[in-house]
């Protein structure tokens, strides 16, 4: 018996205090972690931008874990828009931290 994983991609922008708190470095140990590919970078508004792709379950208990943080994060809210994963630079080979933008 064959079992069939679907696969999603989702943009997220997260707000609050997501900056100098390892919010980066994190997101990058825990999507590698689920086994997820994509990106994630600070912006200079001062939000944390990323586009997360892989199983739903995966990609879901990154977004659930996103509404958390780190340890020294105060995340504000967590927006989240399906895209296509071809618009934002994939098919991702990893998952990786970008340069702020």
């Amino acid at each position: 018996m064959s079992v069939s994983v679907s696969f999603t991609t989702r943009h997220l922008f997260v707000r609050g205090r997501v900056q100098g708190v390892y919010y980066r470095a994190s997101t990058v140990q825990q999507a590698r972690q689920l086994g997820l590919n994509g990106w994630v970078r600070n912006r200079s508004d001062g939000r944390v931008e990323a586009v997360v792709h892989g199983p739903v379950e995966a990609v879901t208990r990154l977004i659930d874990w996103a509404h958390q943080g780190p340890a020294d994060a105060r995340v504000d809210a967590v927006d989240v828009t399906p895209v296509d994963a071809r618009d934002w630079g994939g098919p991702f080979a990893s998952f990786e931290q970008r340069s702020t933008v």
